[in-house]
């Protein structure tokens, strides 16, 4: 048995245009654009990719106001790809952010809904990801949360230590899932995303919900009701989604 991430999932107000926002800041495509649902992937993705990730964004009347601990960073290929970058996403209604970064090297912005994300400064291991370099989990236990996604997923577990975990699909595509330590409470940004994972076909649903939990999984409550997918929550507290195999 085996699940992969699937999806990046954005609560927003207006899924349209959020869902937009993201597509033209990552170079992608919209998908599928519904009334509650938009969906962005890469030019020519068609669901489900078993490798390709995309940004699914989901309306919601009232998103709650509470900060989720997971944020993208975006990879550049020079410093002037990256000021290009932080110039364009400006323009297409991302604001600088202040979260305590002090004097770094990339820049910290927000989209249209005041998500927190970061454009990175070129780094080389990150030459060859595509628009998105990294899901970047705050935690307190990089070391324990990568022994959990580490089991919970078939992605390959590159580097752990007490501050930093770092992990990426088996077949070196596509973005690095990462932990990051972080101090509680250090920051008060707001943040609605969270991670869809998906079996593969033919995988069970119940049977991987069922493996999740024996893992350290716990089942989660955000008012989901009777839907296809299954709300856990990981050993910290961070909600994510068991999709049904598409």
């Amino acid at each position: 048995m085996a699940l992969r991430l699937g999806l990046l999932n954005f609560k927003a107000r207006d899924n349209s245009a959020l869902g937009r926002f993201w597509a033209d800041a990552l170079g992608w495509d919209v998908f599928s654009d519904g009334p509650a649902v938009t969906g962005a992937g890469p030019v020519g993705f068609v669901w489900p990719d078993p490798v390709a990730l995309c940004v699914c964004v989901v309306a919601v009347p009232d998103p709650e106001t509470v900060r989720y601990r997971v944020h993208l960073d975006l990879a550049t290929t020079s410093a002037a790809h990256q000021a290009e970058l932080v110039a364009r996403l400006k323009e297409l209604g991302a604001t600088p952010a202040d979260v305590g970064q002090g004097d770094v090297p990339w820049t910290v912005l927000a989209d249209p809904e005041g998500n927190v994300f970061c454009v990175l400064e070129p780094r080389e291991i990150y030459r060859d990801t595509g628009p998105i370099a990294a899901v970047v989990v705050d935690c307190a236990d990089p070391r324990a949360m990568a022994r959990f996604w580490d089991e919970a997923m078939d992605w390959t577990l590159h580097e752990v230590s007490d501050d930093h975990a770092r992990l990426r699909s088996a077949k070196g595509a596509g973005p690095y899932l990462e932990f990051i330590r972080t101090t509680p409470g250090a920051t008060t940004v707001w943040n609605r995303v969270h991670l869809d994972l998906l079996p593969y076909p033919g995988d069970d649903q119940a049977a991987e919900v069922a493996r999740l939990q024996a893992l350290g999984a716990t089942p989660a409550d955000v008012g989901q009701g009777d839907a296809s997918w299954v709300v856990l929550a990981d050993p910290e507290g961070n909600e994510f989604c068991v999709l049904a195999p598409a």
